[in-house]
């Protein structure tokens, strides 16, 4: 009998066996089979591989009992087998005695580093009954009756974030960086989940958006009011009364009144929150039940918003003096835009796209300030977000001409933030002036950072290598390029090497404009003015509030680490909200890119209405 295997080179393994077939025969069979191969002559050399040698010796077998088979490969495949497993052996020895060398991951670049602590922040700034592991070590539960004793129709009002360094809650400015933050996570899950923090920054967002929830009647379809303060800082004209400015105390200590503050003709604030709102929704979309609350609670708001037309700061309002709003046609813009996203529906898009209401925003126009978005001013912000829709679904008729307006507008706003044109001043050190000089300029800086990285990453998403200024083209890293120069600036590459975000490199600001951080925790309560001598020391805080990033240099790379001064030292939440976004975009790898599709999960796909048919011709 004979056995047949697969031999290496793709032929039958011919075990032979006693009568076995014998060479002769076996070349004969491989002529009868290869004629075609042999039908020109072969020279010797050719000859000899197929012959072979011409005499063999007779062939000596092993009787194996149950097959025979020839000496030489019985010899062989023991050997083999007692080789492998001798290695296998020696191998699986080697591999468990030598120590390990784990390729670590390379180290997280400043970017990842800064983030984790920009973040922390925001766990420093927590009102209210604080979550079990807020990780802040001198906080505590603090303005837990905040809303209790007001007329207002609000009794609950505790939660949220306090906006600075004092301990008032400003609706405008903290919806901002909520849906800052919304923003940042929508585009950029990928990073928050490399760098850890996915869970953390949407937490910090539902602690936003459930105390926003609590300041309207959420469950209602009309609204005529809602809460815009807690808290109040007038100290002008002698004021003496205890107040969240006046007194210099930690927010767990505070004893006397905290004011509401409420609207009932806010546009900008109804729209603004309505955007917060509408953009957390879409981060929390896996959870039905509250995003569909965040949703309805957005639409309550937007309908408020446009039904009940005035600015929330206007007639000398407490918010006029500290958050002084400009206009709510960009609110207008921005808040459609966002609602658009949450729901699909095209009533807010054609409302965001409508050119009389992008006129009254300042679309086609540029002012000093054009292209700075800011808690103020979203229309920057809002040009970036719909110029996102073009570039990704191209909706035409009869958005696209508005939509390709901001998208141009989009591409001149990017090319003003470039050294090579003068719209905006340069320090020495490099940091951009998009405030011309006023104090207080990182908030403006790191919401172009985010705006300019953004971006880039939509060109590239959308395979477009860059985009032109005028005649000249310039790559989408230019725009990478400025964005880091000016994050690279505030965490510690300028003129005084002093990085601008506490807790972040050696030399940071120690002086921080910041109740909390600068009363010892010392189970000593320090009443209303008692808390003045901690105010006035020139000794370093003795907290420090991690990842809070400072007002800023002055217009001369110059800074004052002096606890008074709040223009050089006072961190707030929007700065906050725009440095984390900025940082997050600039982390991790740059091939990660943006998530192309989760903001438009909620959007119907596009079929653009043709455009109406011609007038009849008439002769």
């Amino acid at each position: 009998m004979s056995m047949y295997g697969r031999d290496p080179w793709g032929g039958p393994l011919e075990i032979n066996t006693a009568d076995s077939a014998t060479d002769d025969d076996r070349s004969r069979n491989l002529q009868d089979l290869d004629r075609a191969a042999l039908s020109r002559p072969l020279d010797e050399t050719q000859q000899s591989w197929l012959l072979g040698p011409g005499e063999q010796k007779k062939k000596k077998y092993v009787d194996l009992g149950c097959i025979i088979v020839s000496r030489k490969i019985f010899v062989w495949t023991v050997g083999t087998l007692l080789v492998s497993g001798f290695l296998a052996g020696l191998i699986t020895l080697i591999v468990k005695t030598v120590p390990r060398h784990h390729h670590p991951h390379p180290p997280p670049d400043n970017y990842t580093l800064a983030l984790h602590k920009a973040l922390m922040f925001f766990n420093a700034q927590r009102s209210g009954k604080l979550p079990k592991h807020n990780n802040v070590s001198w906080r505590g539960n603090s303005c837990t009756r905040d809303g209790h004793g007001s007329s207002a129709i609000f009794k609950d009002l505790s939660g949220g974030y306090y906006d600075a360094g004092d301990a008032i809650k400003f609706n405008f400015p903290a919806s901002f960086a909520m849906t800052m933050l919304s923003w940042s996570v929508i585009e950029y899950s990928a990073k928050y989940e490399a760098a850890g923090e996915l869970n953390h920054v949407k937490d910090i967002i539902k602690w936003g958006s459930d105390y926003l929830l609590k300041t309207f009647n959420h469950t209602a379809d009309s609204i005529n009011t809602i809460a815009m303060q807690v808290g109040e800082g007038d100290t002008s004209g002698g004021n003496t009364s205890p107040n969240d400015h006046y007194c210099w105390m930690r927010p767990e200590d505070i004893d006397y009144d905290r004011p509401v503050q409420t609207c009932s003709s806010c546009s900008d604030l109804g729209a603004e929150m309505a955007a917060a709102l509408a953009a957390a929704s879409i981060v929390f979309k896996d959870n039905k039940a509250y995003s569909q609350k965040l949703v309805h609670g957005a639409k309550t708001l937007f309908k408020f918003s446009r039904e009940q037309r005035g600015r929330y700061s206007a007639g000398g309002s407490e918010a006029s003096i500290f958050y002084n709003s400009t206009s709510y046609w960009d609110e207008f813009v921005w808040g459609g835009a966002w609602l658009y996203y949450a729901t699909g529906n095209s009533s807010y898009l054609q409302l965001a796209t409508t050119p009389g209401i992008a006129k009254h925003a300042g679309a086609f126009w540029g002012g000093p300030d054009y292209g700075v978005l800011s808690w103020d001013n979203k229309l920057a912000g809002a040009q970036v977000l719909l110029s996102r829709l073009r570039l990704f679904l191209s909706p035409g008729y009869p958005y696209e001409e508005i939509l390709r307006t901001f998208h141009n507008q989009t591409s001149i706003v990017m090319c003003s933030y470039l050294p090579f044109f003068t719209k905006f001043n340069h320090t020495k050190g490099g940091l951009i002036q998009l405030n011309h000089g006023r104090p207080q300029p990182l908030q403006y800086v790191v919401n172009a950072a985010f705006l300019a990285t953004l971006y880039s990453d939509y060109l590239e998403a959308a395979d477009t290598p860059g985009w032109y200024c005028g005649p000249n083209f310039y790559s989408t890293e230019v725009l990478r390029d400025f964005a880091k120069k000016q994050i690279d600036y505030i965490l510690g590459k300028n003129p005084r090497k002093m990085s601008y975000l506490v807790g972040f490199g050696n030399h940071y600001p120690k002086r921080v404009h910041h109740r909390g951080a600068s009363i010892p925790k010392n189970k000593i309560k320090y009443n209303c003015k008692g808390g003045w001598k901690w105010r006035d020391t020139n000794k370093p805080n003795p907290n420090t509030i991690v990842g809070a990033m400072v007002a800023g240099p002055d217009k001369h790379d110059g800074f004052h680490d002096v606890r008074m001064n709040y223009n050089y030292t006072e961190p707030t939440l929007a700065g906050n909200a725009g440095l984390v976004a900025a940082l997050v975009a600039l982390s991790g790898e740059k091939t990660t890119g943006i998530d192309k599709n989760t903001i438009f999960s909620a959007v119907p796909p596009m079929f653009p209405t043709p455009p109406p048919p011609p007038a009849p011709w008439k002769p």
